[in-house]
């Protein structure tokens, strides 16, 4: 058959899309080359719904972060059952020179429509924020920014879209892209080719390699890698608002995050490099990130890190690239989706899909379209009444299996059913591996769950994928 619409890439941004989408009467394939949506740049997201405050007014992605922020309060996170926590954000001052940045920030802002900023004094941060430095004389305060889970905001958007009838097809890299004509395409994958009239490009950081095979040249995407600090759960109270540092040119700074699972996170550092797999973590990165934060926050300690990781952020100019290419007609970019693309994904979904509508795809509503999605169950994140109701109605919700984060069998199970192939699948959606023994307690038990839902051998189990096998036999 031939597609109304490939998108290619399933992180953040392409998942938006595919939802958007799915509520028209199109036929939609949506091509991952990982195992799981998510694993890419949308994996190391910090999770932050930013307000818009440090955007330039005549951005485009200020734009779409503020329109994205009032979308997720107002619709999406009660739409698809996320766990969207309005906790506000503040930006630190630590002298005059810098409280007078706070009214331009403000008032920039303002311009963009960001609501409710208020510049607070030392008194009020005292009452509410007490850990922070006693040097911050003052703070402006956002309250619409929140904080979600990046991972399952991904698959929560995914499971809407194939629920309307969008296609994932995952393990599915594109290898070539040929224009047969207008509104005509064929691209191959490493199994398949697939026809369709319009493509979308939404392949974060190898969004030039697939903008090149059709000849597009002045795309170039700059890795910048960010080294980012989970702390242990027990300090989760560090913070009452995701707290900031004034911004600079390239970043927003080393930030106190708070997250909606509870650890909060430190971080991120801002380097452009070239290599778009270094995932590495440094002793400097680690240093810069400490050392930042401790400005803000001086009872942050290095013993309460947990975890190490770094993500690469698709730089691609000072704004988003959402383009439609008219001398490749049915072609659309959307590139260098960077901080606030997770924020923004849902207007820059809306944003892409109407330039598609004005250059030709079909915009016909569907009548039966399925607006809401099922919350999954976390035991984490709801009452022990409501654990024991559960466990009285189905047992496995008792069998706790990653003590750590208090996940279930039966959450796990779930899981699977919602599409977890790996370990990494699994801890994305549940948590399960993701405290502080780090798996060391129910990797094994997780495993022997994942041969017997996907009735596969534990030695076909991995880590994410292609190459990170948990079990190697020895001939």
């Amino acid at each position: 058959m031939k597609y109304d619409v490939a998108i290619i890439g399933a992180g953040i941004t392409g998942a938006a899309l595919a939802r958007e989408l799915s509520k028209y009467e199109l036929n939609i394939i949506l091509l991952e080359k990982e195992i799981e949506p998510a694993f890419g740049v949308s994996k190391s997201n910090s999770g932050i719904i930013h307000s818009g405050t440090q955007n330039p007014s005549d951005s485009l992605k200020g734009k779409l972060c503020v329109e994205g922020n009032r979308l997720m309060r107002e619709e999406i996170a009660k739409d698809l059952g996320l766990n969207f926590i309005q906790c506000g954000q503040l930006i630190t001052a630590f002298d005059e020179e810098e409280k007078k940045k706070l009214f331009e920030i403000k008032q920039e802002g303002e311009k963009l429509g960001v609501p409710g900023l208020e510049i607070k004094d030392r008194q009020w941060l005292n009452k509410n924020e007490p850990n922070l430095s006693k040097e911050v004389i003052a703070a402006l305060f956002s309250p619409s920014a929140g904080i979600i889970s990046p991972y399952r905001y991904v698959y929560a958007l995914i499971e809407n879209a194939t629920d309307n009838g969008v296609i994932l097809k995952t393990e599915s890299k594109v290898l070539a892209i040929e224009q047969k004509g207008p509104k005509d395409f064929e691209i191959k994958t490493e199994k398949e080719y697939f026809k369709t009239s319009f493509v979308v490009n939404c392949a974060g950081l190898y969004a030039q390699e697939i903008a090149e095979m059709i000849g597009i040249k002045d795309i170039k995407i700059v890795p910048r890698k960010g080294e980012e600090y989970l702390l242990d759960k027990k300090r989760e109270n560090i913070s009452n608002h995701i707290i900031f540092p004034l911004p600079s040119k390239n970043s927003k700074g080393i930030l106190m995050i708070k997250t909606s699972d509870g650890n909060p996170m430190i971080g991120p550092t801002a380097h452009e490099i070239e290599d778009k797999e270094d995932l590495s973590t440094t002793e400097n990165g680690l240093n810069e990130v400490l050392e930042g934060v401790k400005r803000m926050i001086p009872s942050v300690d290095k013993s309460d890190i947990i975890a190490y990781f770094a993500g690469l952020r698709p730089s691609c100019g000072k704004d988003f690239v959402i383009r439609y290419e008219k001398n490749r007609d049915g072609f659309l970019n959307m590139a260098g989706i960077q901080s606030p693309g997770l924020t923004a994904a849902p207007a820059s979904a809306a944003y892409a899909a109407d330039i598609l509508f004005k250059n030709g795809l079909s915009c016909a509503k569907k009548k039966n379209f399925k607006k809401y999605r099922q919350r999954p169950i976390h035991l984490f994140q709801i009452p022990l009444s409501k654990t024991e109701e559960l466990i009285q109605k189905d047992p496995s919700y008792g069998d706790i299996v990653c003590r750590c984060e208090m996940v279930s069998a039966m959450e796990i199970r779930q899981a699977i059913k919602r599409g977890a192939k790996t370990l990494d699948g699994i801890k994305f959606r549940t948590r399960a591996q993701a405290g502080r023994c780090h798996g060391g307690f129910c990797t094994s038990r997780i495993m022997k769950i994942l041969s017997e839902e996907l009735n596969i051998s534990p030695l076909e189990i991995t880590k994410k994928g292609k190459n990170s096998n948990i079990i190697k036999r020895i001939k």
